[in-house]
């Protein structure tokens, strides 16, 4: 009889305690109703490719009970899809105050963003749970936020291709050709043994090859001695006798109508020291000493004329005199002639010739075929003329300037294609590199690498590219991409910096817009965005931005006009207007219900 009442005894205080508890965890369910649940951003939001929030949570006083658990279990679902995110959980002993203060916790969640997600709901459910026997009560399920807010992926791709400079001067170049002629002390005459002499003769031939002449400078000197400075036109009269003596023979050799396109410009110089102050430097006929008295004179008070007297009266001079002097007495004549150069059209076929093996690559200098590539609007036979020029000369320039034809290839391409084209553009810029460091291939790496979503390794070459001072071209494009790529990474602050000294291309203005309006800086970014669609009204994702901003602000009008135009051009953009939370205070509104149905 005692083991039989020991045994209901153990059975009732058995069926008790699952009782009690079965209470307790059914009261933690009630009570879980007016648990208040704050997220935060409500939609949420992706940026960087992730889906960040925070939730805070507040249990009702009371609802804790001992040696129980009550926990959040937090679900993200969309389409036929969910994913199960962070629980939370609340112990009576982790909150001793529970009876008389609400228990709260904030968490901070996150998860990556995939395609589908931007409509779908954050949920969660609560589970009062007994850890020692495993018995649990769960309740309904409760949405609490809705979808996914995803104008961050706005972003557009900024990419540019850096070229090299091709070392040609397509411009006109001018020769300089010089030649000198001596006078007797004191005249103007010019001797026919100069003439005749070798700088005569092979001056004589060079006026007779009738190049393309602009002008022709002639400077006449004299020597500072009494019998040269005592005449002033003699500097003038030498150089008008090399000028008669230049046209005589223009006229010889039949220049006609030639002739009147040259300029003729005579310099005399009258009372200058410079002459043989510079020949006294490099004249080892007397020592130092003896030169310092000269310029000591030279550079002393005095006018001209007693200055040379006073040189007279060194004990050097009559050396320098017959040293020295004799080579003031000139006439220097400069010639400046057009250098010969190919006609663009013919380094363009000769360029084409040699990229398909019908002319020999020695018909054109390297540079001439980097011009000609440059200017061949065709990528196809750019990468043929730079695959010739490697083949004649593999510099930098060229590895660079082919890799950027790849990259070229890879922005209007797409799948295994373009991962081809970016490869062998990474290829090139990494030999262009090793041949030299330089800007243009580490630009161009860092626009290869954020084709290939390598984002970090892009800023990174990006960086660098800016750090190594490029032209205001490189460096603009060099931001734009940084700003496109930062934008990526969600670093809006690094991202704004960027664009603000990219390109005024509306790809660059269009992000710079969409990141100042991700920085919840809307007026600057209406702003910015209504630039780019003044500029460039077929930019169509401006619109959509736009209406975006506009949105933030409240302003239905701007919000109507914008997504109309959008729409009105890309009619792909009605189904995601319908569906983009940014507008989900607009549903109501018939303006937008005529607009999207």
């Amino acid at each position: 009889m005692k083991t039989q009442t020991a045994k209901k005894f153990f059975l009732f205080a058995l069926v008790a305690v699952f009782t009690l508890s079965g209470c307790a965890l059914s009261k933690m369910k009630k009570m879980a109703k007016d648990q208040q649940l704050t997220v935060t951003p409500s939609p949420l939001e992706v940026h960087a490719d992730t889906v960040k929030f925070e939730m805070s949570a507040k249990l009702p006083v009371k609802m804790l009970k001992p040696k129980k658990v009550y926990q959040i279990n937090t679900f993200y679902t969309y389409g036929t899809q969910e994913r199960q995110l962070k629980t939370v959980q609340f112990r009576e002993v982790d909150y001793p105050n529970s009876a008389t203060e609400q228990p709260s916790i904030t968490e901070t969640y996150m998860f990556p963003y995939v395609d589908g997600m931007n409509r779908g709901s954050l949920q969660v459910q609560g589970k009062a749970l007994n850890p020692k026997n495993g018995n649990f009560l769960e309740t309904e399920r409760l949405g609490i936020a809705d979808g996914v807010i995803t104008t961050s992926k706005l972003v557009q791709p900024s990419y540019y291709a850096s070229y090299a400079p091709h070392g040609y001067n397509d411009q006109e170049e001018l020769i300089p050709t010089n030649v000198e002629f001596f006078f007797d002390q004191g005249r103007s005459v010019f001797k026919t043994s100069e003439k005749n002499s070798d700088r005569g003769e092979k001056f004589a031939a060079f006026i007779a090859e009738k190049n393309v002449t602009r002008t022709v400078t002639i400077t006449g000197t004299h020597s500072p001695e009494g019998k040269e400075t005592f005449n002033s036109e003699l500097s003038r009269e030498r150089a008008a006798a090399i000028e008669a003596w230049y046209r005589e023979k223009m006229d010889q050799y039949d220049y006609q109508n030639m002739a009147s396109q040259i300029r003729f410009i005579q310099k005399p110089i009258v009372q200058d020291w410079t002459g043989l102050k510079n020949m006294l430097a490099s004249y080892n006929g007397i020592t130092s000493a003896q030169k310092s008295e000269w310029t000591n004179i030279i550079n002393g008070t005095g006018s001209f004329e007693q200055k040379e007297k006073q040189l007279q009266t060194l004990s050097t001079y009559n050396k320098v005199f017959t040293d020295i002097y004799p080579q003031l007495r000139t006439a220097k004549t400069e010639v400046l002639t057009v250098k010969p150069k190919k006609a663009r059209t013919e380094i363009a076929t000769l360029a084409t010739q040699i990229a398909n093996g019908s002319a020999s690559a020695d018909a054109l200098s390297l540079e001439e075929m980097l011009y000609a590539a440059a200017n061949n609007p065709s990528l196809t036979e750019k990468q043929k003329i730079y695959e010739a020029a490697a083949k004649k000369n593999d510099t930098y320039v060229v590895h660079n300037n082919l890799g950027a034809v790849h990259l070229q290839m890879a922005m209007q391409t797409s799948g295994r294609e373009m991962t081809n084209h970016v490869k062998t553009a990474l290829n090139h810029f990494n030999i262009s590199n090793q041949k030299q460091a330089n800007v243009y291939a580490q630009a161009n790496m860092g626009m290869a690498l954020a084709m290939q979503e390598n984002l970090w390794g892009a800023h990174d070459a990006l960086t660098k590219a800016a750090a190594m001072n490029p032209g205001n071209e490189v460096s603009q494009g060099v931001n734009g991409a940084k700003g496109y790529v930062e934008t990526r990474v969600g670093r809006y602050d690094l991202a704004i910096a960027s664009l603000n000294r990219a390109t005024n291309r509306s790809v660059d203005q269009f992000n710079k817009g969409l990141v100042q309006l991700l920085r919840k800086d809307f007026r600057n970014a209406q702003s910015t965005l209504e630039s780019v669609i003044s500029s460039d009204r077929g930019y169509v994702m401006a619109h959509y931005a736009a209406a975006v901003a506009a949105a933030r602000q409240d302003n239905e009008n701007k919000v109507i006009e914008h997504l109309r135009n959008a729409i009105n051009a890309d009619s792909s953009l009605k189904s995601k207007a319908a569906t983009d939370l940014e507008f989900r205070q607009y549903t109501g509104s018939q303006a937008f219900m005529d607009l999207i149905n």
